[in-house]
Parts: C-alpha cells; structure tokens; sequence
C-alpha cells in the first residue's frame, strides 16, 4: 500500500510553528561562551563540525592565553594547533584563525568588521559564520543555517531543504525579520533535543499537529 503524502504546511500554519517555536524556547541563545565580538568570531569558527560543549571547553583554555588578534598572532601555528586538536581539523582551523587575527590587526585595527562582506573576506569565514556574528556580536537580524537549522526547516516544510542558500532564503521570507536571530537558536535547540537527525522524537514534538514529517510518522505508526 503507498504512503499518504502529507501536504506542505499551508502558510497560516507555518506561521503557526514559528510562534510554537519562540514559545517552546523562550530562553534560545547562543550556547558558545565568549566575551567579545573576537571571542565569538574564533569560537564559531572551531564548532565547524564540532559541539558547542567541546569548543567551549577548549576556548576556556585558549582565550587565556590569546583573547585578542594581536594575544592570537603571538602564538605559534604548532601550538595553536596543540590547543585546539580536540575541536578537529584543527591544521585548517588553526590556519585560518592565525591568518584571521593577522588581517584583523593590519587591516581593521584588531577590531572584528561588522558588516557581511567584510566578515566574508577573512580567512575561514563563511556565510554561516558571518551570519552568527553580525547576528550576535552586532544585533543585526540574521539566519545562520547550520546542519540543524537546514534538517528541521525541511522538516517542518518551512523551506525546501534543497540547498543552504536556498534555505535561508525561503526562511527570510517566512519568519519575522525581527525575530531571525531568535529563531535560529529555537531551530539550532529543536534539532539538538527533539528533531535529531537519526531518531526525531516526533511523539513528543510539540509541533507534531503541523510537522508533515511528523505527521507522516505518526500516521504509518498508527497504521501498523
């Protein structure tokens, strides 16, 4: 017997899980522990491909001995590389953070530049990680598609989930500009704690009424 497709969520009804979302993690906030725009700035750039708890226990150790780009330029590309090894791809990372710290100290007088573009010409920094940052450290409304932002916007058929740009596109047009940055770390939480990748637990979704995913598991559920 085929499966009944469960239709995309209509637009009152996407409306309807972006208020859940802001209701269910009033507290959402960025769970990397920095105290600078800098700090921000270096920590985003090691959570590539790594978990916010692992980078913040390797920034403990790092921003005390370099907490700025002038502090960072000082140390050696093997020890950076020693400190940050737990966070992984730690010969990139460690690269481009030193690289990184030497443009912020040439060019923008050790001070990290706030707008998108000139965030995007520093070595490591994607769109993502600019994203974070303006967002963050700058208070400019922004959406930052991580791996978790991309799987449970496309679960919830809040965008198409066919690329990262596409999707923070169709996210800019549906969410409320003023609650971005808000609703990125309400999606960055869902994924973590109750849309994972491998085991959703749709069951306990509180957006499950209008989650197609969802309702599309719970449905063959029944089914059987």
């Amino acid at each position: 017997m085929a499966k009944k497709k469960v239709p995309k969520p209509t637009k009152k009804e996407k409306a309807q899980m972006i208020e859940l979302l802001l209701a269910l993690y009033p507290d959402a906030a960025p769970e990397l522990t920095f105290n600078s725009d800098y700090e921000l700035l270096v920590a985003v750039i090691l959570s590539a491909q790594c978990t916010d708890v692992r980078v913040n226990e390797v920034t403990n150790i790092l921003f005390k001995r370099a907490g700025t780009p002038e502090a960072m330029t000082s140390l050696s590309l093997e020890t950076l590389e020693d400190i940050i090894r737990p966070c992984g791809l730690f010969h990139t990372k460690a690269k481009n953070i030193l690289t990184m710290s030497q443009t912020l100290t040439r060019n923008y007088d050790g001070k990290v530049p706030e707008t998108m573009e000139q965030l995007m010409e520093l070595p490591g920094v994607g769109r993502k990680t600019a994203n974070v940052v303006v967002s963050n450290a700058f208070g400019v409304p922004a959406i930052a598609v991580d791996t978790h932002v991309f799987r449970v916007s496309a679960r919830l058929g809040l965008a198409s989930g066919q690329n990262v740009d596409k999707t923070e596109q169709e996210l800019m047009k549906v969410m409320p500009r003023e609650h971005w940055t808000k609703l990125h770390h309400c999606l960055i939480l869902h994924g973590r704690r109750v849309c994972k990748a491998r085991k959703p637990a749709c069951e306990t979704c509180g957006l499950n009424g209008l989650c197609p995913h969802g309702k599309q598991l719970l449905s063959e559920a029944i089914a059987l």
